[in-house]
Protein backbone atom coordinates (compact mmCIF):
# COMPACT_ATOMS: atom_id res chain seq x y z
CA UNK A 1 0.00 0.00 0.00
CA UNK A 2 1.26 3.52 -0.79
CA UNK A 3 -0.07 6.89 0.33
CA UNK A 4 0.33 10.52 -0.88
CA UNK A 5 3.59 10.98 1.02
CA UNK A 6 5.40 8.03 -0.62
CA UNK A 7 9.05 8.73 -1.41
CA UNK A 8 9.76 5.57 -3.41
CA UNK A 9 10.43 5.88 -7.12
CA UNK A 10 9.59 2.23 -7.81
CA UNK A 11 7.55 -0.33 -5.91
CA UNK A 12 9.65 -3.37 -4.85
CA UNK A 13 8.77 -6.69 -6.46
CA UNK A 14 6.19 -8.71 -4.54
CA UNK A 15 7.20 -12.37 -4.18
CA UNK A 16 5.56 -15.64 -3.27
CA UNK A 17 7.20 -19.09 -3.30
CA UNK A 18 6.79 -19.76 -7.03
CA UNK A 19 5.86 -16.36 -8.49
CA UNK A 20 6.34 -12.61 -8.31
CA UNK A 21 4.69 -9.43 -9.67
CA UNK A 22 5.96 -6.06 -10.90
CA UNK A 23 3.26 -3.37 -10.82
CA UNK A 24 3.35 0.44 -11.17
CA UNK A 25 1.48 1.08 -7.91
CA UNK A 26 2.88 4.62 -7.61
CA UNK A 27 1.47 5.56 -11.02
CA UNK A 28 -1.89 4.05 -10.08
CA UNK A 29 -1.89 6.02 -6.81
CA UNK A 30 -1.27 9.31 -8.67
CA UNK A 31 -4.43 8.72 -10.74
CA UNK A 32 -6.56 8.40 -7.61
CA UNK A 33 -8.10 11.35 -5.76
CA UNK A 34 -6.66 10.17 -2.46
CA UNK A 35 -3.24 9.75 -4.11
CA UNK A 36 -3.10 6.28 -2.54
CA UNK A 37 -3.45 2.71 -3.77
CA UNK A 38 -2.98 -0.87 -2.55
CA UNK A 39 -2.22 -4.16 -4.26
CA UNK A 40 -2.88 -7.68 -2.96
CA UNK A 41 -0.87 -10.52 -4.51
CA UNK A 42 -1.68 -14.15 -3.66
CA UNK A 43 -0.52 -17.59 -4.72
CA UNK A 44 -2.82 -20.60 -4.22
CA UNK A 45 -1.21 -23.93 -3.35
CA UNK A 46 -2.70 -26.92 -5.30
CA UNK A 47 -5.38 -24.68 -6.88
CA UNK A 48 -4.06 -25.85 -10.27
CA UNK A 49 -5.59 -29.24 -9.49
CA UNK A 50 -9.05 -27.64 -9.36
CA UNK A 51 -8.82 -25.01 -12.08
CA UNK A 52 -7.42 -27.59 -14.47
CA UNK A 53 -5.86 -26.87 -17.87
CA UNK A 54 -8.80 -28.76 -19.42
CA UNK A 55 -10.80 -25.56 -18.90
CA UNK A 56 -8.60 -23.92 -21.55
CA UNK A 57 -10.84 -24.13 -24.61
CA UNK A 58 -8.55 -25.16 -27.45
CA UNK A 59 -8.20 -28.06 -29.86
CA UNK A 60 -8.76 -31.52 -28.40
CA UNK A 61 -5.77 -32.74 -30.41
CA UNK A 62 -3.47 -30.93 -27.98
CA UNK A 63 -2.28 -31.98 -24.53
CA UNK A 64 -2.68 -29.13 -22.03
CA UNK A 65 -0.49 -28.95 -18.92
CA UNK A 66 -0.53 -26.53 -16.00
CA UNK A 67 2.99 -25.09 -15.75
CA UNK A 68 2.58 -22.78 -12.73
CA UNK A 69 0.68 -22.32 -9.52
CA UNK A 70 -2.48 -20.21 -9.74
CA UNK A 71 -1.94 -16.57 -8.67
CA UNK A 72 -4.23 -13.62 -8.13
CA UNK A 73 -3.67 -9.85 -8.05
CA UNK A 74 -6.21 -7.16 -7.11
CA UNK A 75 -6.29 -3.46 -6.16
CA UNK A 76 -8.30 -3.28 -2.91
CA UNK A 77 -9.32 0.09 -1.43
CA UNK A 78 -8.34 1.77 -4.70
CA UNK A 79 -10.96 3.93 -6.40
CA UNK A 80 -9.50 4.07 -9.91
CA UNK A 81 -8.14 0.59 -10.75
CA UNK A 82 -7.05 1.43 -14.30
CA UNK A 83 -3.45 0.32 -14.88
CA UNK A 84 -0.91 2.88 -16.03
CA UNK A 85 1.44 0.16 -17.33
CA UNK A 86 1.06 -3.58 -18.06
CA UNK A 87 1.71 -5.80 -15.04
CA UNK A 88 4.47 -8.37 -15.31
CA UNK A 89 4.16 -11.73 -13.54
CA UNK A 90 7.16 -14.05 -13.19
CA UNK A 91 5.92 -17.64 -12.88
CA UNK A 92 8.24 -20.49 -11.90
CA UNK A 93 7.66 -23.73 -13.80
CA UNK A 94 6.31 -26.45 -11.54
CA UNK A 95 6.91 -29.11 -14.23
CA UNK A 96 9.62 -29.85 -16.73
CA UNK A 97 9.31 -27.62 -19.78
CA UNK A 98 8.94 -29.29 -23.17
CA UNK A 99 10.85 -27.24 -25.79
CA UNK A 100 8.32 -28.39 -28.40
CA UNK A 101 5.40 -27.05 -26.36
CA UNK A 102 3.63 -23.68 -26.63
CA UNK A 103 3.21 -21.50 -23.53
CA UNK A 104 0.14 -19.37 -22.82
CA UNK A 105 -0.37 -16.77 -20.10
CA UNK A 106 -4.05 -17.12 -19.18
CA UNK A 107 -6.53 -15.67 -16.71
CA UNK A 108 -9.70 -17.13 -15.20
CA UNK A 109 -12.95 -15.80 -16.62
CA UNK A 110 -15.99 -17.21 -14.74
CA UNK A 111 -15.63 -20.82 -15.97
CA UNK A 112 -12.65 -21.03 -18.29
CA UNK A 113 -9.07 -19.97 -18.90
CA UNK A 114 -8.63 -17.33 -21.64
CA UNK A 115 -5.65 -15.42 -23.02
CA UNK A 116 -7.22 -11.99 -23.73
CA UNK A 117 -4.91 -9.17 -22.67
CA UNK A 118 -2.03 -11.43 -21.62
CA UNK A 119 1.10 -12.46 -23.48
CA UNK A 120 4.43 -14.22 -22.88
CA UNK A 121 7.17 -11.62 -22.43
CA UNK A 122 10.12 -14.01 -22.08
CA UNK A 123 10.77 -17.58 -20.99
CA UNK A 124 13.46 -20.17 -20.28
CA UNK A 125 13.49 -23.73 -18.92
CA UNK A 126 12.82 -22.57 -15.34
CA UNK A 127 10.39 -19.66 -15.48
CA UNK A 128 8.21 -17.49 -17.74
CA UNK A 129 7.39 -13.78 -17.53
CA UNK A 130 3.79 -12.91 -18.43
CA UNK A 131 2.63 -9.40 -19.26
CA UNK A 132 -1.07 -8.52 -18.73
CA UNK A 133 -3.04 -5.29 -19.17
CA UNK A 134 -5.49 -6.09 -16.35
CA UNK A 135 -5.59 -7.83 -12.97
CA UNK A 136 -7.33 -11.13 -12.29
CA UNK A 137 -6.49 -14.74 -11.45
CA UNK A 138 -3.64 -15.99 -13.65
CA UNK A 139 -1.70 -19.14 -14.54
CA UNK A 140 0.72 -20.47 -17.14
CA UNK A 141 -0.38 -23.28 -19.47
CA UNK A 142 1.58 -25.37 -21.95
CA UNK A 143 0.20 -27.08 -25.04
CA UNK A 144 1.94 -29.99 -26.72
CA UNK A 145 0.92 -32.15 -29.64
CA UNK A 146 -0.80 -35.38 -28.73
CA UNK A 147 1.49 -38.36 -29.46
CA UNK A 148 0.55 -40.36 -32.55
CA UNK A 149 -1.33 -43.64 -32.21
CA UNK A 150 1.84 -45.61 -32.84
CA UNK A 151 3.21 -44.23 -29.56
CA UNK A 152 0.10 -45.53 -27.78
CA UNK A 153 0.73 -48.97 -29.29
CA UNK A 154 4.33 -48.81 -28.12
CA UNK A 155 3.15 -47.98 -24.59
CA UNK A 156 0.80 -50.98 -24.68
CA UNK A 157 3.58 -53.23 -25.98
CA UNK A 158 5.89 -51.90 -23.27
CA UNK A 159 3.27 -52.63 -20.60
CA UNK A 160 2.71 -56.19 -21.82
CA UNK A 161 6.46 -56.92 -22.13
CA UNK A 162 7.25 -55.56 -18.66
CA UNK A 163 4.45 -57.61 -17.06
CA UNK A 164 5.61 -60.79 -18.83
CA UNK A 165 9.19 -60.02 -17.74
CA UNK A 166 8.06 -59.57 -14.12
CA UNK A 167 6.35 -62.98 -14.19
CA UNK A 168 9.51 -64.73 -15.40
CA UNK A 169 11.75 -62.82 -12.97
CA UNK A 170 9.49 -64.16 -10.20
CA UNK A 171 9.57 -67.71 -11.60
CA UNK A 172 13.36 -67.62 -11.86
CA UNK A 173 13.70 -66.40 -8.25
CA UNK A 174 11.34 -69.13 -7.05
CA UNK A 175 13.40 -71.75 -8.91
CA UNK A 176 16.67 -70.44 -7.45
CA UNK A 177 15.15 -70.45 -3.96
CA UNK A 178 13.27 -73.77 -3.97
CA UNK A 179 15.34 -76.08 -6.18
CA UNK A 180 18.41 -77.96 -5.00
CA UNK A 181 21.56 -76.95 -6.86
CA UNK A 182 24.90 -78.68 -7.27
CA UNK A 183 27.55 -77.44 -4.79
CA UNK A 184 29.65 -75.89 -7.56
CA UNK A 185 26.84 -73.74 -9.00
CA UNK A 186 27.03 -70.05 -8.05
CA UNK A 187 23.70 -68.33 -8.73
CA UNK A 188 24.39 -65.18 -6.70
CA UNK A 189 24.74 -62.89 -9.75
CA UNK A 190 21.65 -64.29 -11.48
CA UNK A 191 19.56 -64.01 -8.31
CA UNK A 192 20.58 -60.38 -7.79
CA UNK A 193 20.03 -59.48 -11.46
CA UNK A 194 16.49 -60.80 -11.00
CA UNK A 195 15.98 -58.93 -7.71
CA UNK A 196 17.33 -55.59 -8.99
CA UNK A 197 15.47 -55.62 -12.30
CA UNK A 198 12.28 -57.06 -10.79
CA UNK A 199 12.12 -54.20 -8.28
CA UNK A 200 13.15 -51.63 -10.92
CA UNK A 201 10.53 -52.74 -13.47
CA UNK A 202 7.84 -53.06 -10.80
CA UNK A 203 8.56 -49.58 -9.42
CA UNK A 204 8.65 -48.17 -12.96
CA UNK A 205 5.31 -49.82 -13.79
CA UNK A 206 3.60 -48.52 -10.63
CA UNK A 207 5.07 -45.04 -11.13
CA UNK A 208 3.74 -44.80 -14.69
CA UNK A 209 0.37 -46.14 -13.54
CA UNK A 210 -0.02 -43.43 -10.88
CA UNK A 211 2.09 -40.76 -12.59
CA UNK A 212 -0.66 -38.13 -12.57
CA UNK A 213 -0.76 -38.32 -8.76
CA UNK A 214 2.96 -38.69 -8.10
CA UNK A 215 4.35 -36.00 -10.41
CA UNK A 216 2.74 -33.21 -8.34
CA UNK A 217 4.74 -34.33 -5.28
CA UNK A 218 8.23 -33.20 -6.19
CA UNK A 219 10.07 -34.84 -3.28
CA UNK A 220 8.39 -38.23 -3.82
CA UNK A 221 9.02 -38.02 -7.56
CA UNK A 222 12.73 -37.24 -6.97
CA UNK A 223 13.06 -40.11 -4.47
CA UNK A 224 11.48 -42.54 -6.97
CA UNK A 225 13.79 -41.42 -9.78
CA UNK A 226 16.83 -41.82 -7.48
CA UNK A 227 15.66 -45.30 -6.45
CA UNK A 228 15.14 -46.28 -10.10
CA UNK A 229 18.63 -44.96 -10.88
CA UNK A 230 20.08 -47.17 -8.11
CA UNK A 231 18.11 -50.31 -9.03
CA UNK A 232 18.86 -50.20 -12.76
CA UNK A 233 22.54 -49.42 -12.14
CA UNK A 234 22.86 -52.26 -9.63
CA UNK A 235 21.26 -54.54 -12.23
CA UNK A 236 23.97 -53.58 -14.72
CA UNK A 237 26.74 -54.09 -12.15
CA UNK A 238 25.38 -57.59 -11.47
CA UNK A 239 25.34 -58.26 -15.24
CA UNK A 240 29.04 -57.42 -15.30
CA UNK A 241 29.71 -59.71 -12.33
CA UNK A 242 27.80 -62.51 -14.07
CA UNK A 243 29.87 -61.94 -17.23
CA UNK A 244 33.13 -62.22 -15.25
CA UNK A 245 31.98 -65.36 -13.41
CA UNK A 246 30.80 -66.95 -16.65
CA UNK A 247 34.10 -66.17 -18.37
CA UNK A 248 36.05 -67.74 -15.49
CA UNK A 249 33.77 -70.78 -15.66
CA UNK A 250 34.20 -71.25 -19.42
CA UNK A 251 37.95 -70.64 -19.19
CA UNK A 252 38.46 -73.24 -16.49
CA UNK A 253 36.26 -75.99 -17.88
CA UNK A 254 37.17 -78.37 -20.63
CA UNK A 255 33.53 -79.12 -21.41
CA UNK A 256 30.32 -77.11 -21.38
CA UNK A 257 28.78 -77.21 -17.94
CA UNK A 258 26.68 -75.08 -15.67
CA UNK A 259 29.10 -75.61 -12.76
CA UNK A 260 31.44 -72.88 -11.60
CA UNK A 261 34.34 -72.82 -9.26
CA UNK A 262 33.88 -70.71 -6.18
CA UNK A 263 36.12 -67.77 -7.00
CA UNK A 264 34.73 -65.00 -4.78
CA UNK A 265 32.46 -65.25 -1.77
CA UNK A 266 28.81 -64.36 -2.26
CA UNK A 267 29.00 -61.75 0.51
CA UNK A 268 31.87 -59.94 -1.20
CA UNK A 269 30.03 -60.00 -4.54
CA UNK A 270 26.90 -58.56 -2.90
CA UNK A 271 28.90 -55.67 -1.46
CA UNK A 272 30.39 -54.91 -4.90
CA UNK A 273 27.05 -55.39 -6.71
CA UNK A 274 25.18 -52.81 -4.66
CA UNK A 275 27.93 -50.53 -3.34
CA UNK A 276 29.07 -49.38 -6.80
CA UNK A 277 25.53 -48.32 -7.76
CA UNK A 278 25.01 -46.65 -4.37
CA UNK A 279 28.23 -44.63 -4.70
CA UNK A 280 27.25 -43.41 -8.19
CA UNK A 281 23.80 -42.31 -6.97
CA UNK A 282 25.20 -40.61 -3.84
CA UNK A 283 27.80 -38.70 -5.87
CA UNK A 284 25.10 -37.69 -8.37
CA UNK A 285 22.86 -36.41 -5.56
CA UNK A 286 25.77 -34.50 -4.02
CA UNK A 287 26.79 -32.84 -7.30
CA UNK A 288 23.38 -32.13 -8.87
CA UNK A 289 20.62 -32.64 -6.25
CA UNK A 290 18.00 -31.09 -8.55
CA UNK A 291 18.79 -33.61 -11.30
CA UNK A 292 16.15 -36.07 -10.10
CA UNK A 293 12.38 -35.83 -10.59
CA UNK A 294 11.61 -35.16 -14.26
CA UNK A 295 8.07 -35.05 -15.65
CA UNK A 296 8.12 -38.87 -15.81
CA UNK A 297 9.80 -39.21 -12.36
CA UNK A 298 13.13 -40.14 -13.94
CA UNK A 299 16.51 -38.41 -14.32
CA UNK A 300 16.29 -34.94 -15.86
CA UNK A 301 17.83 -34.60 -19.31
CA UNK A 302 19.13 -31.04 -18.96
CA UNK A 303 22.70 -30.15 -17.88
CA UNK A 304 23.92 -33.56 -19.07
CA UNK A 305 22.81 -35.20 -15.80
CA UNK A 306 21.50 -38.23 -17.72
CA UNK A 307 25.15 -39.29 -18.12
CA UNK A 308 25.19 -40.20 -14.42
CA UNK A 309 23.23 -43.22 -15.66
CA UNK A 310 24.40 -43.57 -19.28
CA UNK A 311 28.11 -43.22 -18.38
CA UNK A 312 28.37 -46.29 -16.10
CA UNK A 313 26.00 -48.22 -18.40
CA UNK A 314 28.18 -47.54 -21.46
CA UNK A 315 31.31 -48.71 -19.61
CA UNK A 316 29.61 -51.92 -18.42
CA UNK A 317 28.12 -52.62 -21.87
CA UNK A 318 31.52 -52.22 -23.53
CA UNK A 319 33.18 -54.57 -21.02
CA UNK A 320 30.37 -57.14 -21.22
CA UNK A 321 30.46 -57.21 -25.04
CA UNK A 322 34.23 -57.80 -24.95
CA UNK A 323 33.81 -60.56 -22.35
CA UNK A 324 30.92 -62.08 -24.31
CA UNK A 325 33.04 -62.27 -27.49
CA UNK A 326 35.84 -63.97 -25.52
CA UNK A 327 33.32 -66.45 -24.10
CA UNK A 328 31.97 -67.30 -27.58
CA UNK A 329 35.49 -67.82 -28.96
CA UNK A 330 36.43 -70.07 -26.02
CA UNK A 331 33.20 -72.07 -26.34
CA UNK A 332 33.74 -72.51 -30.09
CA UNK A 333 37.18 -73.97 -29.44
CA UNK A 334 35.71 -76.30 -26.82
CA UNK A 335 32.90 -77.47 -29.12
CA UNK A 336 35.40 -78.51 -31.78
CA UNK A 337 36.91 -80.96 -29.30
CA UNK A 338 33.58 -82.61 -28.40
CA UNK A 339 33.13 -86.32 -29.03
CA UNK A 340 31.92 -86.86 -32.58
CA UNK A 341 29.27 -89.30 -31.33
CA UNK A 342 27.36 -86.48 -29.61
CA UNK A 343 24.36 -85.35 -31.59
CA UNK A 344 25.91 -82.27 -33.20
CA UNK A 345 22.64 -80.92 -34.64
CA UNK A 346 20.87 -80.87 -31.29
CA UNK A 347 23.98 -79.62 -29.50
CA UNK A 348 24.46 -76.80 -32.01
CA UNK A 349 20.83 -75.64 -31.71
CA UNK A 350 20.97 -75.60 -27.92
CA UNK A 351 24.30 -73.76 -27.91
CA UNK A 352 23.07 -71.21 -30.45
CA UNK A 353 20.01 -70.48 -28.31
CA UNK A 354 22.04 -70.31 -25.09
CA UNK A 355 24.52 -67.96 -26.73
CA UNK A 356 21.77 -65.61 -27.94
CA UNK A 357 20.01 -65.77 -24.57
CA UNK A 358 23.26 -65.11 -22.69
CA UNK A 359 23.81 -62.06 -24.90
CA UNK A 360 20.53 -60.68 -23.51
CA UNK A 361 21.16 -61.82 -19.91
CA UNK A 362 24.48 -59.95 -19.83
CA UNK A 363 22.69 -56.79 -20.98
CA UNK A 364 24.58 -56.59 -24.29
CA UNK A 365 21.29 -56.07 -26.17
CA UNK A 366 20.95 -52.66 -24.47
CA UNK A 367 23.41 -51.44 -27.10
CA UNK A 368 20.43 -51.38 -29.50
CA UNK A 369 19.13 -48.34 -27.61
CA UNK A 370 21.96 -46.21 -29.04
CA UNK A 371 20.95 -47.07 -32.62
CA UNK A 372 17.15 -47.22 -32.38
CA UNK A 373 16.60 -43.49 -32.91
CA UNK A 374 13.97 -43.21 -35.65
CA UNK A 375 13.85 -46.97 -36.34
CA UNK A 376 10.64 -48.62 -35.10
CA UNK A 377 12.01 -52.10 -35.78
CA UNK A 378 15.09 -51.55 -33.59
CA UNK A 379 12.98 -49.80 -30.98
CA UNK A 380 10.59 -52.77 -30.72
CA UNK A 381 13.51 -55.24 -30.70
CA UNK A 382 15.21 -53.22 -27.94
CA UNK A 383 11.98 -53.12 -25.92
CA UNK A 384 11.22 -56.83 -26.23
CA UNK A 385 14.74 -58.13 -25.57
CA UNK A 386 15.53 -55.92 -22.59
CA UNK A 387 12.20 -56.51 -20.85
CA UNK A 388 12.70 -60.29 -21.11
CA UNK A 389 16.01 -60.75 -19.28
CA UNK A 390 14.11 -62.65 -16.60
CA UNK A 391 12.57 -64.89 -19.28
CA UNK A 392 15.99 -65.79 -20.70
CA UNK A 393 17.45 -66.37 -17.21
CA UNK A 394 14.54 -68.72 -16.43
CA UNK A 395 14.95 -70.59 -19.73
CA UNK A 396 18.76 -71.01 -19.60
CA UNK A 397 19.29 -71.82 -15.94
CA UNK A 398 15.97 -73.49 -15.04
CA UNK A 399 14.14 -74.93 -18.05
CA UNK A 400 17.31 -76.10 -19.86
CA UNK A 401 18.94 -77.38 -16.67
CA UNK A 402 18.43 -81.18 -16.46
CA UNK A 403 18.63 -81.28 -12.65
CA UNK A 404 16.08 -78.51 -12.22
CA UNK A 405 13.81 -80.05 -14.86
CA UNK A 406 13.87 -83.36 -13.00
CA UNK A 407 12.92 -81.57 -9.77
CA UNK A 408 10.01 -79.92 -11.58
CA UNK A 409 8.84 -83.34 -12.81
CA UNK A 410 9.05 -84.82 -9.31
CA UNK A 411 7.12 -81.86 -7.87
CA UNK A 412 4.29 -82.10 -10.41
CA UNK A 413 4.21 -85.91 -10.07
CA UNK A 414 3.79 -85.57 -6.30
CA UNK A 415 1.16 -82.89 -6.84
CA UNK A 416 -0.83 -85.12 -9.19
CA UNK A 417 -0.51 -88.11 -6.84
CA UNK A 418 -1.78 -86.02 -3.97
CA UNK A 419 -4.86 -84.98 -5.94
CA UNK A 420 -5.63 -88.59 -6.92
CA UNK A 421 -5.53 -89.67 -3.26
CA UNK A 422 -8.03 -86.97 -2.36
Amino acid sequence: MVGPQVTLENIPRLDTTNSSVDIDLIGIAKNNNEKSAAVAFMSYNTMENLLKPDFFNTSNDMIKTMMSTVISATLPKTTNTKLTKPVNFTLKHIREFDPNGSLFCVYWNISEWIVDGCSVLKTNSSYTVCSCDHLSTFALLMQTSRPPKSDSLMKLLNLVCVIVGLVFFSLALLSFALCQWSPGVNNVARINICISLLLAHLLFLLTQRFLSLIQHKKVLCAVISGLLHFLFLSGFVWMFIEAVLLFICVKNLSQISSKKREVLSSGFLCVIGYLVALVVVCVSVGLVPEGYGSEDCWIKMDKGFIWSFLGPVCVILALNIIIFIRIVITLYSTLKNLNAEVSQMKQTKIMAFKTLAQFVVLGCSWILGFFSNGSKVLEILFLVLNSQQGTFIFLIYCVLNNEVRQQYRNFFRCLCCGRKKH
